[in-house]
């Protein structure tokens, strides 16, 4: 088991993150620590951590220094780092103690040599660590045809097999991403992989001050998707998408690579025939009114 976590200046919360790793349920981890510049004793921290680490190995490398995405995604290619299973972490949550081991159990129950990727709900806590909310419950299933126009979990949350992650490093050999959960969802559903999303919150989601918006289910949250929407970030977001999936076309399934076809044709011509060849394409969110606000972006053109 290796998790996989990127660090930036995050001394103040991650020695909670990293005694919430040690408490897992889970008996062998080996850690893998990407730091992507930090100047506020990080590092330090890391380094003092390797005494008390009595599950595996702790390595630190250096980060790319090009932003989180970038530094998930050189863990992703390191051929450095070998295991069965693999789980990205951010600095500054807090896992509750069967979060491994929950998807772990999952995955044992599957085809070894499927892509599976586990993910889960999250709970919201203050930087104080008060609890503040849930991240939104969603109830339609994991699929490649929600991937295209949209994320359902945090990368925080999530785990992948062997063949998961062998697949996803493959995918972003070839080209970057808009971030590293966005993209593993969107790969291992296209070609044909398996997603289970964990309606149980197993990760404590901390927000900060700055961003601090409760769950995200909340009108200020809610509010703030609509001004990305106005400005033309989602359509940015899908085009840095569709790329990605364009060069790695061929991991594709055959219906993946038919939806993708019509959602592609989707984004041009007339209001009619944008609406026609979204239905046809099947492309959903996981909500109504999700689901409302992306026949809304057609209409605007802002996907």
């Amino acid at each position: 088991m290796a998790v996989l976590l990127g660090t930036k200046d995050g001394a103040a919360f991650i020695g909670e993150q990293l005694a919430s790793l040690l408490a897992q349920s889970w008996p062998l981890v080996d850690l893998w620590i990407s730091d992507d510049g930090s100047t506020d004793g990080t590092t330090s921290i890391v380094e003092s951590w390797r005494t008390r680490w009595n599950k595996g190995r702790v390595t630190l490398v250096d980060g790319p220094r090009e932003g989180f995405a970038a530094n998930f995604r050189s863990m992703i290619v390191d051929p450095r780092i070998h295991a069965d299973y693999y789980a990205f972490c951010d600095q500054d949550d807090v896992w509750e103690p069967d979060r491994l081991e929950s998807a772990i159990r999952w995955m044992q129950a599957q085809a070894a040599q499927t892509p599976l990727l586990f993910c889960s709900r999250t709970a919201t806590i203050t930087e104080t660590g008060v609890q503040a909310g849930y991240s939104p419950l969603f109830r339609r299933p994991p699929s490649f045809r929600n991937a295209l126009v949209q994320s359902i979990a945090g990368g925080n949350t999530m785990l992948l097999n062997r063949a998961a992650r062998e697949l996803l490093a493959k995918a972003s050999a070839t080209t970057e991403f808009v971030s590293h959960d966005w993209w593993a969802y969107l790969i291992v559903t296209a070609a044909g992989g398996m997603v289970r999303y964990e309606p149980r919150p197993l990760v404590r989601y901390r927000q900060h001050a700055t961003n601090l918006v409760g769950a995200n289910a909340s009108w200020k949250a809610r509010f703030s998707r609509i001004g990305r929407l106005f400005k033309g970030q989602l359509a940015s977001w899908t085009d840095t998408n569709l790329n990605g999936l364009a060069v790695n076309r061929d991991l594709l399934t055959h219906d993946a690579a038919l939806c993708l076809r019509l959602f592609i044709k989707a984004r041009k011509g007339n209001v009619l025939r944008r609406f026609r060849l979204l239905g046809r394409s099947g492309v959903y969110r996981q909500t109504f009114m999700g689901t409302l606000g992306l026949y809304l972006a057609f209409l605007w053109r802002r996907i």
